[in-house]
């Protein structure tokens, strides 16, 4: 092979790699509260069908998605479970603006098949079971970084039972993982998302009674375009707000902008 085909080979080789490079590049990450894991994947399939274009979803716990954007984390769209992180950031200027409210969220408490108590809206069997000593792990999200975690501690002392409480609590990294222990049996029962206890594969799993909102303060949820966003990722942002999202949402539990809670 001579000097001059070998050169050609190594350019179009090169070529081959920016292509897919700049094709990795057009899909905008989206990062999202962990309550939103079985709503939005409807919302980006559905968006997906409509426009033939795919956002690629990564979800955690808002805190931890805030501290990561702070510190020039990739996202192009953040979906915050709490509204204040968004404004923190865009009090910082990382962000397009100060963002839109999408929805309010609701806690539930789950209770497996096999658990040693029972879910009443008031939480009586709950305190019973915690002065027998039926419950040995009860899963929440972390408060220190999950919105629903906070709001699951604010619902339990509101009840006062999160004295009694405390020593039992398995944390979740985020309200996802919280539900993963709430629902697996390797905890008697736990507080997490309402969207998520909605799903079919998870509210098969136990029984659940939604908590009063007036226990705990309101889960506001904000979305914002970082700086960074490409015209996909404000594409899907225009997206979420349409009439065909907020049906998704409302199907998941969600209060939307709007409307009685």
């Amino acid at each position: 092979m001579s000097k001059f085909l070998r050169y050609a080979f190594v350019l179009l080789a090169l070529a081959g790699l920016g292509l897919r490079a700049s094709h990795a590049q057009d899909v905008p990450i989206i990062a999202a509260a962990s309550d939103l894991k079985f709503a939005l994947e409807e919302v980006a399939s559905k968006f997906k069908a409509e426009t033939g274009h795919e956002v690629r979803l990564n979800f955690g716990s808002s805190g931890n998605f805030a501290r990561q954007l702070q510190q020039g984390a990739p996202f192009e769209m953040f979906m915050s479970a709490d509204e204040g992180f968004v404004l923190q950031l865009a009090d910082t200027g990382k962000t397009v603006d100060r963002g839109a409210l999408y929805a309010e969220g609701r806690i539930v408490l789950f209770v497996p098949a096999n658990s040693s108590f029972k879910a009443d809206a008031q939480l009586t069997d709950l305190r019973l079971a915690l002065a027998s000593g039926r419950i040995q792990k009860f899963a929440i999200a972390n408060p220190e970084h999950a919105p629903y975690g906070r709001a699951a501690e604010q619902a339990l002392k509101s009840q006062g039972l999160w004295d009694a409480m405390q020593p039992k609590l398995v944390l979740g990294e985020n309200v996802s993982q919280a539900a993963q222990f709430a629902t697996s049996g390797s905890s008697q029962g736990g507080i997490f998302a309402y969207s998520l206890a909605l799903a079919p594969e998870v509210s098969k799993l136990g029984s659940y009674v939604l908590i009063p909102s007036e226990w705990h303060t309101p889960l506001r949820q904000r979305m914002v375009l970082m700086k960074n966003a490409g015209p996909l990722a404000r594409d899907f942002y225009r997206y979420v707000q349409t009439a065909a999202a907020r049906v998704i949402f409302r199907k998941y539990g969600f209060v939307l902008p709007g409307e009685a809670t």
